[in-house]
């Protein structure tokens, strides 16, 4: 029997082409013994236009926005297939907000659909930049110095916050959108000048933005894979030819470097694969996710950020940390697939009634 899989991709988010990338790469993947693909495109302005079953790879992200593909309500997920007892399997292939953040993973919840990668809990915290470094700080994970703040807040007295940012946090420092994943609206510090511009740029993709200390350090990341006992990648680094790793280097120049596996000792990368497993458990996560940190001259490691959906084409650090690890795209797909629905089967275990 054929999984019918359903690939929801685009979304109402800053990082909308970067999913339909995703889906592209997804798609050519695929084993088509295996799988029956279902595509859902979400437009940019939230709406969901369901797509004919792909019988092959799609060689421009063109084909797959549905002009005119029929227009469903998300609910209509539950809907039967072509006759048949509904899909098998969900694969949100969506990054940011409205698809990475708890939003669709709850309404998949609500609809008591499978799904691929994480629930509402690791993908809420996960998105929220503040909120995840507030549960890694009481998990007592080391993470670089940090502040934010909410607009209004300010708007009402802008000279306060960048002084509080000048005596807690210093220069360089980094000024990000607390909501938004691969770089977007990120700007480096160095100056007063720089810092009131920061602030209005990630004012412009969210409503709460953090602030974090700037350290020289190497940026190594590891991928992690698996539900109550996740297993880790080969450890990768990522070597930025600008200043830092910002979306233009990542999408549009290829600017950067990766280097993999990244030369750490034995040592170094039992700490961080420790460090690792513990942010995955410290947010409840499931499914995949990539381990993002610091690691400096004299050894110290901070934790950056866990990304709950990261870069997922054949050319994106987490797919190409597992293959040096020894599972192949393809097989990567399938196994989160599976642990999808390991997931899925173990919820329908709970009781809800006395």
């Amino acid at each position: 029997m054929k999984t019918k899989l359903c690939l929801l991709y685009g979304g109402k988010s800053a990082e909308h082409q970067v999913s339909l990338q995703t889906a592209k790469a997804v798609i050519g993947a695929l084993d088509l013994n295996k799988f029956d693909i279902h595509p859902i495109f979400i437009s940019t302005d939230g709406a969901w236009i369901k797509g004919s079953q792909l019988e092959g790879p799609v060689s421009d992200v063109k084909e797959l926005q549905f002009s005119e593909g029929e227009a469903i309500a998300p609910n209509a997920l539950t809907a039967s297939v072509e006759g048949s007892d509904g899909y098998d399997m969900i694969f949100p292939l969506l990054h940011g907000p409205n698809g990475e953040d708890g939003t669709v993973q709850g309404m998949l919840e609500l609809l008591n659909l499978p799904y691929v990668g994480n629930g509402v809990l690791a993908s809420s915290a996960g998105m929220d930049k503040v909120i995840m470094k507030n549960l890694f700080a009481q998990a007592g994970i080391p993470q670089v110095g940090y502040t934010w703040f909410i607009r209004s807040s300010w708007e009402s007295d802008r000279e306060a916050a960048y002084k509080q940012v000048e005596e807690e946090i210093g220069y360089p420092c980094f000024v990000k959108p607390a909501n938004l994943g691969s770089s977007v609206g990120i700007s480096k510090c160095t100056s007063r000048d720089e810092l009131e511009a920061a602030f209005e740029e990630a004012f412009q993709f969210d409503r709460k933005i953090i602030i974090e200390e700037g350290v020289i350090a190497r940026e190594i990341e590891l991928g992690v894979l698996g539900n109550d006992h996740p297993e880790c990648s080969v450890a990768g680094e990522i070597v930025p030819k600008k200043d830092f790793y910002d979306y233009k280097a990542k999408y549009e120049d290829g600017d950067t470097a990766l280097i993999i596996p990244a030369e750490v000792d034995e040592e170094l990368y039992a700490r961080l694969k420790d460090i690792a497993i513990r942010s995955f458990k410290a947010l409840d996560c499931s499914g995949l996710v990539r381990a993002d940190f610091f690691v400096t001259k004299d050894g110290r490691i901070f934790m950056n950020e866990v990304n709950t959906m990261p870069g997922f084409t054949p050319f994106s650090m987490f797919p190409l940390l597992w293959k040096h690890t020894g599972i192949d795209y393809p097989s990567l797909i399938a196994k989160l697939v599976e642990l999808g629905a390991e997931r899925h089967k173990e919820k329908q275990s709970i009781k809800y009634t006395m």
